[in-house]
C-alpha cells in the first residue's frame, strides 16, 4: 500500500517563495511519473505539475508555468515542488501522487487516483 507524505505548507505573502516536499513509500513499482494536485478552497482537486520518472521530462497547469519547479530524488520515491512568486490564488491544500503509468504527465486528463496523502496547506496573504 502507498502512503504519501506531504510537508513544507505554510502562510505567506503573496511574492513570497515556498518549497512543498512528498515522500511516497511502499511503492513496489516503478512509477511512470510522480506529481502535485491542489485543491483550493470551494473548488475540486486540480492538477499541478508532474516529472517523468524515466528522463525527468515536466509538466505544469499553464497558471503556475514559469512559477513553479518539480523536481525529483527517485532513489526516495521523493518529489518537491519549488513554488516562486506565490499568488492568492494559489491558495489551498497541496496533495502529491505516484502514478503507475496509463494517464501521462497531464494529470488532469486523468485525476483519480486510488491513494491520497493528509496533504499541506499553502495559504498565500495579499
Amino acid at each position: 500500500q502507498v502512503q504519501l507524505a506531504e510537508s513544507g505548507g505554510r502562510s505567506v505573502q503573496t511574492g513570497g517563495s515556498l518549497t512543498l516536499s512528498c515522500a511516497a513509500s511502499g511503492v513496489d513499482f516503478v512509477p511512470y511519473s510522480m506529481g502535485w494536485m491542489r485543491q483550493r478552497p470551494g473548488q475540486e482537486r486540480e492538477f499541478v505539475a508532474s516529472i517523468k520518472w524515466d528522463g525527468g521530462y515536466k509538466y505544469y497547469m499553464n497558471s503556475v508555468a514559469g512559477r513553479f519547479t518539480i523536481t525529483s530524488v527517485n532513489a526516495n520515491y521523493t518529489v518537491y515542488l519549488e513554488m516562486n512568486n506565490l499568488k492568492p490564488e494559489d491558495s489551498g491544500v497541496y496533495y502529491c501522487n505516484i502514478d503507475k503509468g496509463g494517464r501521462g504527465l497531464n494529470w488532469a486528463l486523468n485525476p483519480t487516483f486510488d491513494t491520497w496523502g493528509q496533504g499541506t496547506q499553502v495559504t498565500v496573504s495579499s
